[in-house]
């Protein structure tokens, strides 16, 4: 029966520490999304402040392209609506993490505890021989 416990413990331990890892890897994804989030807003600012006879370019490889004014807005707006949709991803995803884990957590104590409660039951029969073996 321990050994069964100490094999549940271990897959719980090693299936919690993987949902770290996603966890980690989750936050730096939605950190990366503010980041692009807040370069895009910079862009939309600054094409609000153009007037129509300001030029636009677009660099493609080594080379700067004129690009249409109301073509790069709508590329801007395109963009921060499919950021916004990500991070809205990335959120649900660190929420069903986050539930897996406290899943997971509570497992664990659940299996410690069953694994100290075995011990303890078997604890008291080794103690019991003990002092008539000692007694001198």
């Amino acid at each position: 029966m321990s050994d069964a416990l100490q094999v549940r413990l271990q897959r719980a331990s090693a299936e919690f520490r993987k949902s770290q890892a996603d966890l980690s890897n989750a936050v730096e994804a939605r950190q990366r999304l503010d980041a692009q989030l807040s370069e895009n807003e910079l862009v939309k600012k600054e094409f609000a402040l153009l007037t129509p006879e300001n030029r636009v370019f677009k660099l493609m490889g080594p080379v700067l392209v004129t690009q249409d004014q109301a073509e790069a807005k709508s590329n801007v707006e395109t963009r921060l609506d499919f950021i916004r949709g990500e991070i809205k991803r990335v959120e649900a995803q660190l929420k069903d993490i986050e539930e897996k884990q406290e899943k997971k957590k509570v497992e664990i104590v659940d299996i410690q505890t069953a694994l100290q409660q075995l011990q303890a039951q078997q604890t008291p029969t080794a103690t019991a021989k003990l002092p008539s073996a000692l007694a001198l």
